[in-house]
């Protein structure tokens, strides 16, 4: 199949050029080698598709024939590959990620929202997902999750630094409750519980203790699937939160949430994105990453 697509091609350009010097010369190859490869297409079909003089070169009823058969699918071929070259060099089309909100909302988002307002044929689709998602399975163009999540096989480039967590409460609820000493004082508090969607649990509290980490499972009335609701129900009082610090940088500076335990706070290593091919996809994928990537 192989060869008789390249057989064909050859041929169709001779019938173009109306000469096999020609079609060699188009081809950057010898007028010998399109003879041949005319000569081997016609054994093969046991038909002879092309009279030949010394003045004249033209089409049998079986060339004829085949050139109406095969001339619009090796177009269309040909103009599939030029849509593809151009999807390489043109910043368009759609680019599907994959990441936890905390990552969509304070990295992905702030690098990203100026892409879209310079390239409006780029389309952009961010994904909530805290699971390790299949990338290739789901169809998605790319991934993003911290460093140490990600298989060896994946290709992954850093897109922000570390992120220290906290938790924090409202400064009404520290006038209920004494602000805990140790981790385990959170046991005997009120806690917001963050169940991730993907998994069905509740995420843990993780913090370093005598350069150990330490997990701890709290407890409390509210349970939220999402970061955001957690820092407003932290705001509304309903309990102490552990989320990564910048989230609250603003609600801290006003005064509106406090830290405790920062001794205890762990920081998690950086974000990446990550994606499976080295093989650049598109223009428009060059652009995301390079908007993501993370410069020190």
């Amino acid at each position: 199949m192989r060869e008789n697509l390249t057989d064909l091609v050859t041929f169709l350009s001779v019938v173009k050029e109306g000469s096999f010097t020609k079609a060699a010369a188009k081809a950057g190859t010898s007028q010998s080698a399109v003879s041949q490869t005319v000569s081997n297409l016609e054994q093969r079909l046991k038909l002879k598709l092309l009279n030949r003089t010394t003045r004249s070169l033209t089409l049998t009823e079986a060339g004829e024939k085949l050139v109406a058969l095969i001339n619009p699918a090796i177009e269309d071929i040909s103009t599939g590959l030029e849509q593809l070259i151009n999807l390489r060099d043109t910043p368009a089309g759609t680019i599907r990620i994959s990441a936890d909100e905390y990552a969509i909302q304070q990295v992905l988002w702030p690098k990203l929202a100026p892409v879209l307002k310079n390239y409006p044929d780029i389309k952009l689709e961010l994904i909530t997902d805290y699971g390790l998602v299949d990338i290739a399975k789901e169809r998605f163009d790319a991934g993003v999750r911290r460093g140490g999540l990600i298989a060896k096989d994946m290709i992954a480039i850093p897109i922000s630094a570390e992120h220290q967590m906290a938790v924090i409460a409202s400064t009404e609820l520290l006038k209920q409750y004494s602000a805990p000493a140790q981790p385990a004082d959170l046991l005997q508090l009120p806690c917001i519980n963050l169940q991730l969607p993907t998994h069905g649990d509740n995420f843990p509290w993780v913090f370093k203790i005598a350069d150990h980490e330490h997990k701890i499972r709290v407890k409390g009335q509210l349970v939220v699937n999402g970061i955001n609701q957690a820092v407003q129900a932290a705001l509304d009082g309903y309990g102490f939160a552990y989320v990564p610090r910048t989230l609250v940088t603003t609600q801290l500076q006003q005064q509106k949430l406090v830290t405790v335990l920062d001794h205890y706070a762990i920081t998690y290593p950086g974000y990446y994105l990550y994606y499976t091919s080295r093989l650049q996809s598109s223009a428009a994928f060059s652009i995301i990453v390079n908007a993501l990537r993370y410069r020190r």
